[in-house]
């Protein structure tokens, strides 16, 4: 099957020839048709296999047929991602398929001044990007209205609905007309998400093209047992030892990241730490210094999982586990992408056995157990809770995501509730860097 029958206008045939892809995806494949007869659609495919342009063709190609309105260009399809990396690259997506098309766009997300953002606003667009905390700002200062959305995409639908976002998102879709399109794409779809995603989509179409929170054949997982104290060590071993000269490191906490990232320096390693503490400006220097090789390695908390795709990443390392299964999934997706072969091993101490049982029963298989030779764990260390970053504990096993109905977890992260300035941007902070 070719892309000329999916019945895509001949613009974005261009667009899609320009970026030198001739044949669909199977998500791509199952996912247009459907969109563009305006059905709502839940989409379940794993990361790196085309989901943004699965929906950003069809919604370039529905824009086009609706009728122009006179005045002031209303917001007609919004996009909603959990992280500000991951709606700047649908945004680039928007750009690139929709650059022979007549219609505009917008991103909008914190830790960047709100006023060069209005502005475009209130000129007017047809498609806007947005994070859930921005962009209620805007709406707050009226410079975005979302009473002509014709079409609502939550990109990463499994955290937009996750516990703590729920709360923006419903504030969202109270602005939104009843009558419109919903479209929820995800590489992992809970069980509670499917449950909570029936209040919000109207008779959706289930697509999984593989099974349900499964990762690529195209990547080889192994894991390292070592103990804790020793994990920086190993890791400066592997890089340097297979002269590795891109990798993606997975921690944990923020400060994690930072103390990682300087203890590579140390070891002659360059490296670099993206997570919600730093500024929208770092971050963004931090990942183009690793997109152009002018650091070897990014150290990165689960902000990163989502939203961050980088050409031909050849290998991911979950320095700690996450401390919710899908997350390795999300985690491991980084490489191994548009059918390339990827590498993922994880640094597992005895502290989180427990975790790495649960991530075996998500994906439904044993990850291979390698011990590196001269870095055998101590049989005699005991397992000690996992200090999650906020103050609080754990034990061996991941946290759950467990929701009722109304999006209430009994395992809510601690968000600052937003500030009474709401108009001053990079002034405040968001655990789940929801801006």
């Amino acid at each position: 099957m070719s892309f000329d029958s999916l019945g895509l206008s001949a613009e974005l045939l261009r667009a899609v020839s320009d970026k030198g892809y001739s044949e669909p995806t199977p998500i791509q494949k199952q996912a247009i048709p459907i969109i563009l007869e305006g059905k709502d659609l839940m989409g379940g495919a794993q990361t790196g296999t085309g989901k943004t342009a699965g929906f950003t063709l069809p919604v370039l190609q529905r824009l086009m047929s609706f009728e122009k309105s006179k005045g002031r260009r209303p917001i007609r399809a919004l996009v909603l991602t959990p992280t500000r990396e991951l709606a700047a690259q649908v945004s680039e997506s928007v750009v690139s398929y929709g650059k022979h098309l007549p219609l505009k766009s917008a991103v909008v997300f914190g830790g960047v001044s709100i006023n060069p953002q209005k502005m475009k606003l209130i000129k007017g667009v047809d498609i806007l990007v947005a994070t859930p905390g921005r962009l209620l700002d805007h709406v707050g200062q009226n410079s975005a209205d979302l009473s002509k959305v014709e079409i609502l995409i939550l990109d990463e639908a499994d955290r937009m609905l996750d516990m703590g976002f729920i709360r923006d998102i419903r504030k969202v879709m109270a602005l939104l007309p009843k009558k419109r399109q919903t479209l929820l794409f995800s590489a992992t779809f809970s069980n509670d998400i499917k449950q909570l995603a029936n209040d919000l989509l109207k008779s959706p179409t289930l697509i999984e093209v593989a099974q349900q929170n499964t990762t690529s054949e195209r990547i080889s997982q192994v894991v390292h047992p070592v103990d804790k104290k020793r994990k920086r060590e190993l890791l400066s071993r592997l890089i340097g030892g297979h002269d590795w000269q891109q990798v993606l490191v997975f921690t944990r906490t923020k400060h994690g990241a930072n103390r990682l990232a300087e203890q590579l320096g140390t070891d002659g390693i360059t490296a670099a730490a993206i997570h919600g503490n730093k500024s929208q400006g770092a971050r963004t220097r931090a990942l183009a210094d690793f997109k152009s090789s002018k650091v070897r390695v990014l150290v990165a908390t689960d902000i990163a999982a989502r939203g961050l795709d980088i050409d031909q990443l050849p290998h991911v390392v979950n320095y700690e586990l996450p401390n919710v299964a899908e997350d390795y999934v999300h985690r491991i997706g980084r490489t191994g992408r548009a059918g390339n072969e990827g590498e993922a091993m994880s640094l597992v101490c005895v502290d989180e056995l427990g975790l790495l049982k649960d991530i075996e029963r998500l994906i439904k298989r044993e990850i291979p157990k390698v011990e590196f030779e001269g870095f055998e764990p101590d049989p005699t260390i005991k397992a000690e809770p996992i200090n999650r970053g906020r103050g609080k504990q754990q034990s061996g096993r991941g946290r759950s995501r467990n929701k009722n109905a109304s999006g209430k977890s009994n395992n809510r992260p601690n968000n600052k509730s937003r500030s009474s300035n709401q108009g001053r941007s990079g002034n405040r902070t968001r655990s789940q860097n929801a801006r």
